[in-house]
């Protein structure tokens, strides 16, 4: 053995000394990749290895100081809880040896996370480590996001960070990359900010973030000497499986050699002569003491023989990596805003599955994102109107606390992503629904308990004899956005009678009808005017019989369904030649009878008709390995072209006063009884209202599907968009997509992510399409927009089953969609905001307190309060009370007291540059003046994206480019001597800390 590893290692050697030149400077950068949720929950990788990652890293870093390692955060806030840890881990990080790279409150998905999401487990990691270590994060490892989204390095670049770390990008991009040395480049993520918020990143090579774990000399696990996470239980030997030889003089010789030359590949995929050498992967550092005891002498042999074998290691940060890259002064390409999505592995292996697995928790985490941005929005207005109500403020913060933790934690790229198994699945519906709860105990509190302590004392009245409290209630509807909204919002009831009045008790226009989900409720629609940040009441008075005089009934339209004749696939000869009008003040839709699926939109302003039609298809899966490739949670791989899903279809009309609604049923067999799909079309009437009529809302039903299956709705239209189609990034700008053709599986790779947006468009027209969850996107032919909605898939592949990894997801989902089909300057108008308003719609709380009168339970609406209302061009991102103390002093051991008085406000611009000759434009806005509806604005202070850096002291790297436009320093861009005046530019995010004055009610 001993003379085979010394003729291994002379062989080597002499490779090296005739390639060697000049010295090789190595980073070898310790890591641990630890997943919050996959194929266990979090409560099983803390208790089999991540406790002891935790622990024993801290260890073995204080005993040599040249030890390094980067740290995420992840799971760490949970083993930090012993002060004398916490001070340790400051002076490891004081020291520079231990280093948090990203920072957020987990590594996210960059495909399928929204933009609200990004930014409240940024802030939240971001806040807990600076107030506990006293550190900013300035660098971004997204070890292993499936994919590189294009507007991630322009939200680190807000943060402050200086470098920024990808991994997962096409197999055949990569390959093309490395050979011509373009893994390093300035990014400027956004097309309309460009250099302004450019940020220098890293490709990891092919062998992406782990060591190589193959060594010619031994099967083992390569340069894990600590072997493989052993699950339920770690071993309490501390003997775990596949433990590599230890390094001895006998082995050593070998490893060096090996380490060399995987060394001396990566230098030749790289500009300087500095070599990024990730050493862990997945679970690693379990037992660090194995760790460290065996690459201490390995690195020592190296640089004792580096003269020898042209190449120098040494343990480094992130930091230390980029600041050398940096010192090397070189001239870097430029990255426009492209990204990189789809992610393939190989030619049959695309990434696009994901973007549509488990749709029930895409939906769940988007609801819960909504809830908190309403729960943050409600308590800042609460905290500083009434500071000493009876909300307490320890408990609101704990509240949202919790829900901002858990809308953090699904984020994670085994979370949203739908790729973790059914039990990490069910953990993240089960911690979301807890939050949730909570966070409707905030709302309901902040709703209904009075203002005013003394109201708490007041004597109540009783009741009045013979009245039925029963059957009435009472709902509060509370609009989360800084704009004045007209809507319409729905309220599911028992009764099949009932009219609505305001707080003045004046009739409201209302429409009840049969729900089409249920023979037993009723769908209740109510016309709501509301203002910015501000809440309404309604009053619902319900009866078990009609009213006898229209006079005495209010103004609610008791609407009733039309129902048409099942038409089977077989019968349709005859298309197009019974159509059947549908209008609002803004569309005229064509229904055929023929066929009971839509025909045609005319955009009646423009006064163009626009052939369309929509219905489900479905992709067959292959569930067998020898068969061919097989579709996954992650991956989707089209076993031949998409197959209708239907042979039959049924249709129901409501038309109505406020909302026609119109109900198409697919049956997958002509026999069935029950219907597989179904799409339900509101179509807001408008007429004489100040609702918006562009968007026409569709909820679907899927489901449970066949095994492998995978459902599309297939909207076709006679638009000549030639198949290219526009997707959104994370909601914060569009992407053009040019299909592409590819040798093979090209109908699985020229798929999207689409959080919010998807569209398609031709000289004239614009169809776009907006998402209340995340779902994959294609145009396959010209004039189509293809949305996969749902997955039920099972397969025989080791790898999968062992993991329990096959998406055998037999739920019915139920997402919706707008569409909305304009010319292009009218679509380019709204969109954006149609698809904020989707996210964001009214919080609509009904309240059964039978018992009280109306004006017991009313909190009266202060004489201060006033709506909150931002130009259409401008959105209220962030209105937060984030509770932390940032007076941190480094070094002292103090627990820190929330801070309730600091606000934390964003305001972004929803336009790109030139995208609207007058939206597009920089807006100024007096920041006192729009806030005055919360209070008396006292003090303003502009802040880096993630309210960690002052953004005067905020110093980002320069990096030189080609086109030697140097990055430009960001300043608050005051208007005159006004200290309330800001200007914000197309696609800005300015972040601010606020406070407010006083005041004595």
């Amino acid at each position: 053995m001993r003379l085979l590893l010394t003729i291994i290692y002379l062989i080597s050697c002499s490779v090296v000394l005739a390639n060697a030149t000049e010295s090789i400077q190595t980073f070898v950068i310790p890591h641990s990749h630890m997943d919050v949720g996959w194929v266990y929950t979090v409560q099983e990788s803390m208790h089999a290895y991540a406790a002891n990652v935790y622990t024993s890293v801290t260890e073995e870093l204080s005993k040599e100081k040249n030890r390094r390692f980067e740290m995420y955060l992840k799971l760490f806030k949970d083993c930090l809880i012993l002060k004398k840890k916490k001070k340790k881990v400051r002076q490891l990080v004081r020291e520079g040896r231990l280093e948090f790279v990203l920072g957020g409150q987990v590594m996210p998905d960059e495909a399928v996370t929204d933009l609200d999401d990004l930014l409240v487990q940024m802030t939240e990691g971001h806040g807990f480590l600076f107030e506990t270590f006293g550190v900013r994060p300035r660098f971004s490892w997204g070890v292993d996001p499936f994919g590189a989204s294009a507007a991630a390095p322009v939200l680190f670049a807000l943060a402050g960070f200086d470098g920024h770390l990808i991994s997962r990008i096409d197999y055949d991009l990569k390959d093309s990359m490395q050979k011509t040395k373009k893994l390093q480049f300035v990014w400027r993520g956004s097309a309309s900010l460009q250099e302004r918020q450019q940020i220098f990143t890293h490709t990891m090579d092919q062998f992406s973030y782990c060591t190589p774990s193959y060594l010619p000399f031994s099967n083992r696990s390569g340069f894990y000497w600590n072997g493989v996470a052993l699950f339920p239980d770690p071993p309490k030997d501390g003997v775990y499986p596949n433990m590599s030889l230890p390094i001895t003089k006998e082995t050593v010789h070998a490893y060096a050699s090996t380490m060399v030359e995987n060394i001396k590949q990566r230098a030749d995929w790289f500009r300087t002569k500095h070599v990024l050498w990730p050493w862990g992967c997945d679970k690693q550092f379990y037992n660090s003491s194995v760790q460290f005891a065996n690459m201490d002498p390995l690195m020592d042999y190296i640089n004792k023989n580096s003269k020898d074998l042209g190449v120098t290691v040494r343990y480094a940060t992130l930091a230390e990596y980029f600041r050398a890259v940096h010192d090397a002064d070189l001239v870097w390409e430029v990255r426009g805003s492209e990204d990189f999505l789809p992610y393939s592995t190989e030619s049959h292996q695309a990434w696009t599955g994901f973007y549509a697995s488990r749709n029930i928790l895409k939906g769940v985490a988007r609801r819960a994102s909504a809830q908190l941005h309403a729960a943050e929005t409600l308590f800042t207005l609460y905290r500083i109107n009434y500071p000493d109500g009876p909300v307490t403020k320890d408990w609101a913060l704990a509240k949202l606390k919790a829900l901002r933790w858990a809308v953090s934690e699904v984020q994670h790229h085994d979370g949203i992503t739908g790729t973790e198994s059914p039990k990490v699945a069910d953990m993240y519906l089960q911690h979301l629904t807890q939050a949730m709860m909570g966070g409707e105990e905030l709302l309901a509190a902040i709703f209904l308990l009075p203002h005013n302590i003394d109201i708490l004392n007041a004597p109540r009245n009783h009741k009045k004899a013979g009245a039925r409290h029963d059957l009435e209630q009472y709902v509060i509807v509370y609009n989360p956005l800084a704009w004045n909204i007209s809507t319409v919002i729905n309220v599911t009831v028992t009764f099949p009678f009932a009219r609505v009045f305001d707080e003045s008790r004046r009739p409201v226009p209302a429409q009840i009808q049969r729900s089409a989900l249920s023979n037993v409720t009723y769908d209740l629609f109510i016309l709501a005017d509301l203002e910015g940040l501000q809440q309404t009441k309604y009053l619902i008075s319900f009866s078990e019989k009609p009213c006898p005089l229209k006079s005495k009934c209010g103004s609610t339209f008791e609407a009733k369904e039309v129902h048409f004749e099942t038409r089977s696939i077989r019968d349709w000869k005859k298309v197009g030649s019974r159509l059947l009008p549908v209008l609002s003040e803004c569309y005229k839709l064509m229904f055929d009878q023929d066929t009971n699926l839509l025909h045609s939109i005319t955009h009646l302003q423009d006064k163009r008709r626009v052939r369309v039609t929509q219905d489900f298809w479905e992709y067959r899966a292959n569930g067998d390995v020898k068969a061919g490739p097989i579709s996954d949670n992650y991956i989707f791989s089209a076993n031949g072209s998409a197959v209708r899903a239907y042979e039959a279809v049924r249709m129901e009309i409501v038309p109505g006063d406020i909302i026609t609604e119109i109900r198409q049923y697919f049956y997958r067999n002509e026999s069935d009884e029950d219907y597989a799909f179904s799409i339900i079309t509101r179509v807001p009437e408008c007429f004489g209202s100040k609702v918006r009529c562009h968007g026409l809302e569709q909820t679907y039903s899927l489901g449970p599907l066949p095994v492998n299956a995978e459902v599309v709705l297939r909207t076709s239209s006679s638009l000549k968009s030639d198949r290219t189609l526009y997707t959104d990034n994370n909601g914060y700008q569009m992407m053009k997509r040019t299909h592409r053709e590819f040798a093979n599986n090209t109908l699985a790779r020229n798929y999207f992510p689409m959080v919010r947006t998807a569209y398609i468009e031709d000289e004239l027209s614009r169809l776009v399409l907006v998402a209340d969850r995340a779902h994959g996107v294609s145009s396959q032919a010209s004039g189509q927009l293809e949305v996969m909605l749902h997955r039920r898939l099972w397969n025989n592949l080791p790898w999968n089953l062992g993991y329990n990894l096959t998406l055998n997801d037999s739920s019915v989902v139920r997402p919706t969609l707008h569409v909305m089909l304009a010319s292009k300057s009218v679509a380019a108008k709204i969109y954006q905001r149609e698809a904020i308003e989707l996210q964001h719609r009214p919080v609509v709380m009904p309240v059964d307190l039978p018992h009280l009168r109306w004006q017991e339970n009313e909190h009266k609406r202060s004489p201060h309060a006033r709506a909150v209302v931002l130009p259409p061009n401008l959105h209220l991102l962030s209105l937060s009370i984030p509770g932390w103390n940032y007076s941190v002093r480094s070094g002292e051991n103090v627990q820190p007291e929330p801070d309730y008085d600091r606000v934390l406000l964003r305001i972004m611009h929803l336009f790109e540059e030139g995208e609207d000759p007058e939206l597009s434009k920089p807006l100024t806005i007096n920041l006192k003046d729009v806030l005055r509806g919360i209070g008396d604005l006292s003090a303003m202070e502009e802040r880096s994206l993630t309210g960690t850096w002052d953004i005067g002291s905020l110093q980002r790297w320069r990096w030189k480019t080609a086109d030697n436009k140097a990055e430009k320093k960001r300043s608050s861009r005051r208007f005159g001597d006004d200290p309330f005046s800001v200007t914000i530019s197309a696609k800005e995010i300015r972040t601010f800390f606020v406070s407010f004055n006083s005041r004595n009610l």
